[in-house]
């Protein structure tokens, strides 16, 4: 019988239940699983409460040498077996095999937690592990234990089921933990107010840790109330939250020339997004920055965003919202913020803050919006992918910049892929009908191009501040356009 999820742990309700359903699978043979995830996102608490649920055994790794690892293990797995001592585990062949015992009986949740401080001291253990799981060996098929291998560090988790890993192939559950999404995230903040949600989100994201041990549970109370929680809260030199995004880069092994990340990041968090625009900020060759932005790409504080309409172009985004509001508003003040200056920066921030945090923010949100929570009639079908795009009117010799893209499904053969719908996004402007006139003109550019279906193409106008009465007017006899404020972003379809 699978467990409850404890009341303790909000939303991750997916989450609960791929691990319940792994851990108690009743078939023979040992399992293995992976749960990766950004730190901060609640992946211990997860599975901590899950070896609770289900008599499992949960052990934590530290930085330790591989014979003070096992010591540590063979003591917690003595205290756990009840055996009169410590288990004597000379090395991790031994300790594996250990660890598939306790699942004689039946299935049994075993929790290696910060694995990659275990297999960084031990870079054989992959290897072991792949080995105790041969298919066939008596220990595995003896053994329901079902092991579960988790870590922070993305780059080096994905290598481990990855290409000619020891352990590809292996493993049974691959479990992401990721953030809250935006919705998710009011309810964990408790704020029902949709423009103060956004605001709060943008500075912090959906990371659990942030509002429980980083803030103290402090939350704004209102709209009003916010310039304060962020003095309060943020720019404070004595709260957590205020170094976290510096942490966050200095904490993975994997990103050894901090200077040069930040550096990469800043010029991200400016609106500089594209290789050679970086290259430029950071004074740089395009070509140097190959390895940095892989890199970055691989612990996941950066995502490579395709152009919709062309073919080998992106452009980079910031995943963490709290880096792109470090980079954009703390980092340039730093020292008066070590001073205890906040108000003073806070102050003079409000404009970098619209334009670099919120502006960008809200152009994310509105296409995760249409990704995860648009009713699949606004746009005449379920949303695929949604991306920005530039495009170029031959006839008139323009660029258009597009916040929203939106895709369908990829045909099955040759046929043309779905334009669902193109879009503007605005943080603070409101939107009105020369904005639609625009967009009208851009899908007339549209129509015809190779490689979509342009057929029903609809246009999306979403806004922070909202729309004008005519564009309210003339959008409420047009099924083609699609409007969405606050309120439609936190609670409509």
């Amino acid at each position: 019988m699978e467990p409850r999820k404890p009341a303790g742990i909000f939303d991750r309700d997916v989450e609960w239940a791929d691990l319940a359903r792994f851990a108690t699978d009743d078939r023979p043979g040992a399992t293995l699983g992976v749960v990766t995830g950004r730190r901060r996102q609640g992946k211990t608490l997860l599975l901590y409460e899950l070896a609770r649920a289900t008599g499992g055994f949960y052990f934590g790794a530290t930085e330790a040498t591989p014979t003070d690892s096992l010591r540590r293990l063979g003591a917690a797995l003595g205290q756990h077996t009840g055996a009169p001592g410590p288990v004597e585990l000379p090395d991790w062949e031994h300790a594996v095999d250990a660890l598939l015992a306790v699942g004689r009986a039946g299935p049994t949740t075993v929790v290696l937690d910060e694995f990659p401080y275990l297999a960084r001291a031990s870079r054989d253990l992959p290897s072991v592990i792949q080995h105790a799981l041969t298919p066939g060996r008596a220990e595995r098929v003896e053994s329901r234990t079902r092991i579960l291998l988790c870590g922070s560090a993305l780059s080096f988790m994905g290598g481990l089921l990855a290409g000619s890993a020891p352990l590809r192939g292996r493993a049974s559950l691959e479990l992401p933990v990721q953030p809250l999404d935006f919705r998710s995230a009011a309810q964990f903040w408790g704020i029902t107010d949709p423009a103060l949600a956004a605001r709060v989100y943008a500075i912090v994201g959906g990371t659990p840790a942030y509002r429980r041990e980083y803030v103290s549970d402090d939350a704004p109370a209102d709209l009003a109330d916010f310039d304060d929680w962020v003095v309060r809260a943020v720019l404070n030199p004595a709260r957590p939250l205020f170094r976290e995004a510096r942490y966050l880069l200095a904490e993975d092994p994997d990103l050894r020339e901090t200077a040069l990340y930040h550096s990469v990041l800043a010029a991200v968090a400016e609106g500089n997004a594209t290789r050679g625009g970086i290259a430029g900020y950071i004074g740089r060759k395009a070509t140097d920055l190959q390895h940095p932005l892989t890199v970055l790409e691989d612990v996941g504080l950066l995502v490579r965003a395709p152009d919709s309409f062309r073919t080998g172009r992106s452009s980079f985004r910031i995943t963490e919202p709290l880096v792109t509001f470090y980079q954009a508003v703390m980092r340039p003040a730093w020292t008066a913020l070590e001073q205890r200056r906040g108000a003073d920066v806070w102050r003079r921030s409000q404009r970098r803050y619209a334009s670099a945090v919120l502006g960008p923010r809200f152009e994310e949100l509105v296409r995760e919006w249409a990704l995860r929570f648009a009713a699949p009639g606004t746009f005449g079908g379920p949303v695929a992918e949604a991306n920005s795009g530039v495009l170029t009117d031959p006839v008139r010799r323009t660029r258009h910049e597009l916040d929203l893209v939106a895709l369908g499904e990829p045909p099955i053969g040759d046929g043309p892929r779905p334009l669902l719908a193109i879009g503007e996004v605005k943080w603070g402007r409101r939107l009105g009908e020369p904005d639609l006139d625009r967009l009208d003109r851009i899908r007339e550019v549209l129509w015809g191009r190779p490689g979509f279906d342009t057929g029903d193409v609809r246009l999306l106008l979403a806004s922070a501040e909202g729309f004008t009465e005519r564009l309210t007017t003339v959008a409420a006899g047009r099924p083609d356009v699609v409007l969405v404020d606050l309120p439609r972003l936190y609670a409509g379809e």
